[in-house]
C-alpha cells in the first residue's frame, strides 16, 4: 500500500515524433505532472529513440520535471551529456553495467537526482544495496524496448517487495510499462506512487490528454 498522492508520467515515446515539442507542452497543459523520455541505443534493447540532443531540444517545452529513462548500456559515458541536456531524474539499468553504484553516483554529481530501472526477470535484492544512493526505483512491468506492451502482473510481487524495501526512505517507486486505469489501480496498492503510461494516454491524440490523465490519477488514487 502506498499513501503518497500518484505522480503521472506521460511517455512521449507515444506520442507523434513529428511533433514532439507540443506533445510535451499538451502534455503539461493536461495535468502531467512528469514527461517521461525513454532513450533507446539498439543495444540494450532493440530500438532506437531519443539521444541528449533531441532531450535538449525538448527541454524548453517542459515546464515541470524531465524524467530520463535510459535503456542504453555502455552508460556512463554519456551520463553528464543528458544532464546538461536539462534531464531532472536520469534513471539507468541495474542490467546496463557492471558499476551501478559508480554511474549513479555521478548521476548525483552532475545535479540529477538518480533513478535505477529493474527488468521483468531481475529481482527485487538487485536493488537492496543501492537504496541510499537513488531517489527512484523503477519496476519495468513490460520488457523494455518498445511501447504498446500488456501489463507483466507478475511484477506486482516485486513492487510490494520493493515498496517494504524502501521503507521510510523518501524515495518514488515508479512503474512502467503496461499502465492503463486498470493496472494502475493494480499497481498502487502493491505500492507505486509514480505511473509511467504512453500508449494508454497518447492514443487518442492531444485533444482527449487531460481527461485520460485525470482518469489515470483517480485509478492510481483509488488504493489510498
Amino acid at each position: 500500500m502506498n499513501d503518497r498522492p500518484p505522480v503521472i508520467a506521460p511517455s512521449i515515446l507515444s506520442a507523434d515524433f513529428s511533433a514532439l515539442g507540443e506533445a510535451c507542452r499538451a502534455t503539461v497543459d493536461a495535468g502531467g505532472d512528469w514527461v517521461h523520455v525513454d532513450c533507446m541505443d539498439g543495444h540494450f534493447v532493440p530500438a532506437i529513440t531519443f539521444g541528449p540532443a533531441t532531450c535538449t531540444s525538448l527541454r524548453p517545452h517542459i515546464a515541470t520535471v524531465m524524467d530520463v529513462h535510459l535503456m542504453i548500456a555502455p552508460v556512463n559515458p554519456y551520463l553528464q551529456d543528458f544532464a546538461t541536456a536539462g534531464a531532472d531524474f536520469i534513471t539507468i539499468h541495474v542490467e546496463a553495467g557492471p558499476h551501478i553504484h559508480r554511474a549513479l553516483q555521478a548521476i548525483s554529481e552532475a545535479g540529477c537526482k538518480a533513478g535505477v530501472a529493474l527488468n521483468p526477470g531481475t529481482p527485487a535484492q538487485t536493488v537492496a544495496h543501492l537504496l541510499d544512493l537513488v531517489n527512484l526505483v523503477c519496476v519495468m512491468t513490460v520488457n523494455p524496448g518498445a511501447g504498446g506492451q500488456s501489463f507483466l502482473h507478475s511484477q506486482l510481487e516485486k513492487i510490494a517487495v520493493i515498496r517494504e524495501m524502501i521503507a521510510d526512505r523518501p524515495i518514488h517507486l515508479q512503474v512502467d510499462g503496461g499502465i492503463n486505469e486498470e493496472t494502475a489501480v493494480l499497481a498502487s496498492q502493491a505500492g507505486a506512487d509514480v505511473f509511467v503510461a504512453g500508449s494508454s494516454l497518447f492514443s487518442g491524440g492531444l485533444r482527449e490528454l487531460p481527461g485520460r490523465i485525470s482518469g489515470l490519477r483517480r485509478a492510481a488514487t483509488q488504493s489510498q
